[in-house]
């Protein structure tokens, strides 16, 4: 049921809507505490698959693209100059010693190029 009922302010009367006040049915807010959880963790996996393929990813073009598999010495000072202009942009994670990990990663990792969860 809805209410518009009318209070006196300092400008003179004024109304105002009123929906009463009813405790909700219990079987709605478990549903409703249900389906938020579910989708919390639906999130949760979906983030972490997401970030593991981007670590893969970043790995392996560093790694491919960069380094060319073989110039290490070219590595150790290229992924600090990567690792410099990305921190300020996206955060600590992408760190020289994150980089390196990312770049181990995508190189323990070579055969799940065929894989589809990597492309």
């Amino acid at each position: 049921m809805f209410f518009v009922y009318f209070v006196v302010g300092k400008g003179g009367f004024m109304a105002q809507d009123h929906f009463p006040q009813q405790a909700a049915p219990s079987k709605l807010l478990d549903d409703i505490r249900r389906m938020i959880e579910e989708t919390r963790s639906k999130v949760a996996v979906t983030v972490n698959a997401g970030l593991t393929l981007l670590y893969w990813r970043i790995g392996r073009r560093i790694a491919q693209e960069i380094l060319k598999g073989k110039r290490a010495e070219y590595g150790k000072e290229i992924v600090p100059t990567v690792s410099a202009q990305l921190v300020p942009e996206f955060g600590t994670g992408l760190g020289v010693r994150n980089l390196f990990r990312m770049i181990k990663f995508a190189e323990g990792r070579r055969s799940a190029e065929s894989r589809s969860c990597f492309p």
